[in-house]
């Protein structure tokens, strides 16, 4: 199977719901025009990052988010798939969460909502304070194949890919809010750090991941973009410009996951010693304890 993704690179009105619903629709316009099939767009893309005590009064429940975005996307000439970063209130908790949808001519449809695992609290981050942890890393079925979502400081960490690669997903979609850091080079740290999170996300599992980052300015602090789609042997298929809102679009083969496997067959491996290394999990939790 093949299918076009594209991610689009965003600043967003900070606090601003209503406008930011109306621009992703305006990227989600495009994109059906280009024929693109599936557009991940930024982590907190819905309301801007830095929010702190703001997220109570912009967070939304999925059903107010799908009803909202249903409302503006009538124009839609053709079937499209998109994933929205946004923050979510749910029996009284908050969450930095992600919604993948599917629009047709039937409607909207919520097809699963992505609960930020790691919340980064050092530095300039403090999301803890804010939002409560999700607890699931988990893989969903679309029409294009099961992919997972993983927010931005989830990638930092080896065993969240690990884990959504050993539940099937061939696809993993990383919406990120990271702000601009390390300005030793070309590009900033932050930004080089992605590229090689994802390309070795990509080669270690031979799946497809796909980062798409936020851009602008909030609170003084810069948000550089530079998103990215990397194939199943880790190499960067289409980037973004840094700054600049963007839509990089690259062709997903699937057929290809086959090729990368037979040519390096690490999750092969990785699936073939799970057992042994769910135990010596376990003993390291243990000792925890």
């Amino acid at each position: 199977m093949k299918f076009q993704l594209a991610t689009a690179q965003f600043s967003p009105f900070k606090k601003n719901v209503a406008a930011n619903l109306d621009r992703i629709a305006g990227f989600l316009e495009q994109a059906a025009g280009e024929s693109i099939d599936v557009v991940l767009f930024p982590e907190s893309a819905v309301t801007g990052y830095f929010l702190e005590g703001g997220v109570l009064e912009c967070a939304l429940t999925t059903e107010a988010l799908t009803q909202e975005l249903h409302a503006r996307l009538g124009k839609l000439a053709r079937e499209i798939d998109f994933a929205v970063g946004f923050y979510e209130i749910e029996s009284g908790n908050l969450y930095n969460s992600a919604a993948y949808f599917n629009w047709s001519s039937a409607g909207l449809v919520l097809v699963h909502c992505y609960r930020k695992f790691f919340l980064p609290t050092y530095g300039v981050f403090d999301e803890e304070r804010f939002v409560a942890r999700g607890s699931e890393l988990s893989v969903f079925e679309t029409r294009f194949g099961p992919m997972s979502l993983l927010i931005c400081e989830d990638v930092w960490h080896s065993i969240s890919s690990t884990i959504c690669a050993i539940k099937g997903a061939q696809v993993i979609l990383v919406p990120s809010a990271s702000p601009a850091r390390g300005f030793a080079g070309e590009k900033p740290g932050n930004v080089l750090k992605y590229e090689q999170l994802l390309s070795a996300i990509s080669a270690e599992h031979n799946v497809f991941t796909a980062n798409a980052a936020l851009c602008g300015f909030e609170g003084g602090k810069g948000f550089p973009g530079g998103s990215l789609i990397c194939d199943p042997d880790g190499q960067v298929l289409v980037s973004s410009p840094l700054q600049d809102e963007h839509l990089a679009v690259a062709e997903i083969d699937l057929e290809r996951l086959r090729v990368a496997r037979s040519r390096s067959p690490l999750l092969g491996d990785l699936q073939s010693a799970w057992g042994d290394i769910v135990r010596n999990a376990e003993e390291a939790h243990a000792n925890l304890a």
